[in-house]
């Protein structure tokens, strides 16, 4: 039996929506939102707890979830133009932080094995585009995506080279440290996880939630809406509601300035969608040097 057959009975719906990886129940006693319980994963105990520190950014589970279901109450957005919904949203993370942060005792190989867990993903992306540079460059005719990548290569090379420095940089500082400050984190943002209604804002899709560093929230969302955002201006906010120690900035810094992996292979039939591909992961790169740029301005710089 089927999700939406093994609750009809509860809920009686007169109509149901398929959307995304929901069901919207529509019932004479109101809508309803069902959805897969994610594997291992007890969300009524999260949101229990953010509840015990005052933290209630997030959707209701009723009591009649089933099986291998819950059921959600159904939000729907105001429907108002909102310019500053990135701003809201970037609040109610650093809520979301600030009030379920605390310090975990770890050992010298937990810093050590994040190090070489990017390191390794570093020394891959430098081997695979060089690899594929030289591929190009002894081709007699470049596709437009392939010159494209070849004319950019040396920004790629750089922006590698900037992410290797900065590891072993970060790996100074906490190499020797005993302790981690983690938190709750959603650990799926963007912007269309969040929803904010005439009295009320909401964290939504809470299935990949669990405790572990802030910045993995930040970098998400960077991740997710790095166009459509102007991330100092976030970034700032965010900093004013709680903070970031010197490492935890430099990892932020480290992980989305690490170089997202082109996939040569993905549009072989469709050099239009290469191109577009190639100009996005570029765009990521441009993007995130201009937005670290201000942190990293020398002295020199300066004057």
């Amino acid at each position: 039996m089927n999700k939406i057959e093994s609750l009809k009975s509860l809920y009686k719906p007169f109509r149901y929506t398929i959307k995304g990886n929901c069901t919207i129940l529509e019932t004479t006693s109101g809508n309803f939102v069902v959805k897969k319980k994610p594997p291992n994963k007890d969300l009524p105990g999260i949101f229990n707890y953010l509840r015990t520190r005052d933290f209630n950014y997030f959707p209701t589970i009723y009591a009649g979830s089933r099986d291998d279901n819950y059921v959600y109450e159904y939000l729907e957005e105001d429907g108002i133009i909102n310019p500053t919904k990135s701003e809201d949203l970037i609040n109610v993370v650093a809520l979301l932080h600030s009030k379920t942060s605390f310090n975990k005792e770890v050992s010298e190989e937990t810093y050590k094995e994040i190090y070489e867990n990017i390191k390794n993903n570093i020394l891959y992306l430098k081997d695979y585009y060089l690899r594929y540079y030289d591929l190009f460059l002894k081709s007699i005719y470049m596709a437009p995506s392939e010159y494209e990548f070849t004319r950019n290569y040396s920004k790629i090379k750089a922006a590698l080279a900037f992410t290797e420095r900065e590891l072993d940089d970060w790996y100074s500082m906490v190499k020797d440290k005993k302790s981690e400050r983690i938190s709750l984190i959603h650990n799926n943002l963007s912007l269309e996880h969040y929803l904010k209604s005439a009295n009320r804002d909401y964290l939504i899709s809470w299935d990949q939630a669990k405790f572990d560093t802030p910045v993995l929230d930040l970098v998400k969302l960077y991740q997710n809406n790095f166009w459509e955002l102007e991330f100092a201006t976030i970034y700032n906010r965010y900093l004013a509601i709680t903070s970031l120690t010197a490492s935890e900035q430099k990892l932020f810094f480290i992980l989305i300035s690490l170089v997202p992996e082109i996939d040569f292979n993905k549009h072989k039939n469709s050099e239009f969608n290469a191109c577009k591909d190639m100009r996005q992961k570029l765009d990521y790169i441009y993007k995130t040097e201009a937005f670290l740029k201000p942190y990293y301005a020398t002295d020199t710089e300066n004057e």
